[in-house]
C-alpha cells in the first residue's frame, strides 16, 4: 500500500463513534486522498436514533451500524481506519474491523488506545512522544504494514490525527450533522 494514493485511487476514512447521552450515536468520518491522511478531503457526521445496547464480545452491533451511516454514498472507499480491533484473537475471531471488511470489502486497519487481553496479535505501535502503544490489527493486508502505515500517519501525537479528529467530531457533531464538510473549499 505504501505511503501514496488510497488503493484504486479511492478514499481513505477513519471514522469514530460516540453514544449520546439520550441515546443513539454519533459517528465521524475524515476522509483523505492518501494513506497517511497527510491530505485531508472532507469530514462527515451524522446521527443515528438508536443503537443496539452494548454486549460483551458484540461490540460491532453496536458500533456498526453508525459507521455504515456516516460512510453512506460515499463513492470509492479504498481503506477504512476504525478506532477498535479488526479480530479479537490470533484465531480470527472478528470484532468490529473484521465486520466492516466484510461489508465494505476494502483492507481495514483497527486502532486501539487499549489492549484487549484476547488479541496477543495485535501489534504494539509508539507514536510521538508517548509511552503508552496502540494496538494494531488489519485485515486486507499484513499487520507489519498496518502498523507501520500507522507509525507513519499525520499528526505528532499519540492516536493519528485523522482519528482524533474523528473522535472529536463524533463528541462535539461537526458544524452540519448529517452533511459532509470539504476541507479543501
Amino acid at each position: 500500500m505504501g505511503t501514496g494514493g488510497c488503493p484504486e485511487g479511492g478514499v481513505c476514512a477513519a471514522v469514530d463513534v460516540h453514544y449520546l447521552p439520550g441515546g443513539g450515536a454519533r459517528a465521524a468520518a475524515v476522509l483523505a486522498a492518501d494513506v497517511l491522511f497527510a491530505d485531508v478531503l472532507a469530514e462527515r457526521t451524522t446521527v443515528v436514533p438508536w443503537v443496539a445496547p452494548y454486549r460483551p464480545g458484540e461490540f460491532y452491533l453496536r458500533e456498526l451500524p453508525p459507521v455504515r451511516a456516516v460512510l453512506a454514498g460515499l463513492k470509492g472507499l479504498g481503506l477504512l481506519v476504525v478506532d477498535g480491533y479488526v479480530d479479537l484473537d490470533p484465531e480470527g475471531r472478528p470484532g468490529l474491523g473484521a465486520r466492516a471488511r466484510a461489508e465494505f470489502a476494502v483492507p481495514v486497519i483497527g486502532v486501539a488506545k487499549s489492549r484487549f487481553r484476547a488479541a496477543t496479535h495485535a501489534a504494539p505501535v509508539v507514536r510521538g512522544s508517548s509511552v503508552r502503544p496502540l494496538f494494531v490489527t488489519a485485515a486486507g493486508m499484513s499487520v507489519a504494514e498496518a502498523a507501520d502505515l500507522v507509525r507513519r500517519m499525520a499528526g505528532r501525537y499519540r492516536l493519528p490525527d485523522a482519528l482524533r479528529r474523528a473522535d472529536a467530531l463524533a463528541r462535539a457533531g461537526g458544524p452540519e450533522v448529517g452533511t459532509t464538510r470539504h476541507v479543501h473549499d
